[in-house]
């Protein structure tokens, strides 16, 4: 099965894709995972990368679109894979068509003030890279699992949080209407509980295969 998902920064694609690439055994290919391995390294993709991302930007077409076609391409892809991050353009899209096809496309749809809310209050640890809600932390400084120290993306700061929602409604809805128009979005509420969206998710492929 080859998926996508779709969705505002903070609509919880992440953690989704990772739950449904591992029921149906296939890839979970994040681009923003790929990229911030980029930043950690300090590769010059990442060093490139970093300045477009901190400025509430997306990465330029050309660097994403090569990591893509490259991360496909690989056999554990052979017989399917979860795109997370990517397309986010129309352009990105039809770049896309010209080495793999999609089965599906998963619209998660999340209002701004709950992205705002989840966004600005994540924290991630430093060691182990676990992610949490400062809800969740009960004041805590330091990662419940491995006690390392916790952080605020730069990314997840509340400006930057906002542009990111702008440049998302700007530049990749138009994305949403051309997968519509192939007849392959599907939308799913991203604002309940993470079981609920995992179920409603599964519903909707379990009718395409």
């Amino acid at each position: 099965m080859r998926l996508m998902f779709v969705g505002p920064p903070g609509a919880g694609k992440g953690t989704q894709a990772v739950r449904i690439a591992a029921k149906y055994g296939i890839p979970h290919i994040s681009t923003g995972d790929m990229l911030r391995e980029e930043m950690k390294n300090g590769t010059p993709l990442g060093k490139q990368a970093k300045a477009f991302i901190e400025a509430g930007e997306l990465v330029p077409d050309d660097v994403i679109i090569g990591m893509v076609k490259d991360r496909v391409g690989r056999s554990d892809a052979a017989t399917g894979f979860l795109l997370d991050g990517f397309p986010r353009t129309r352009e990105q899209a039809e770049a896309l068509e010209s080495f793999a096809s999609l089965d599906a496309v998963v619209n998660i749809n999340v209002p701004d003030n709950k992205l705002i809310h989840r966004m600005c209050g994540r924290r991630v640890c430093r060691e182990c890279g676990a992610t949490y809600h400062e809800s969740m932390l009960e004041n805590q400084k330091v990662c419940p699992k491995c006690g390392g120290a916790l952080y605020i993306r730069d990314d997840d700061k509340e400006d930057i949080v906002r542009q990111r929602i702008t440049v998302y409604k700007k530049k990749t809805q138009p994305l949403i209407e051309y997968y519509t128009e192939k007849g392959l979005l599907h939308d799913v509420v991203g604002s309940g509980g993470i079981d609920d969206i995992t179920e409603a998710i599964v519903s909707v492929l379990e009718q395409k295969r």
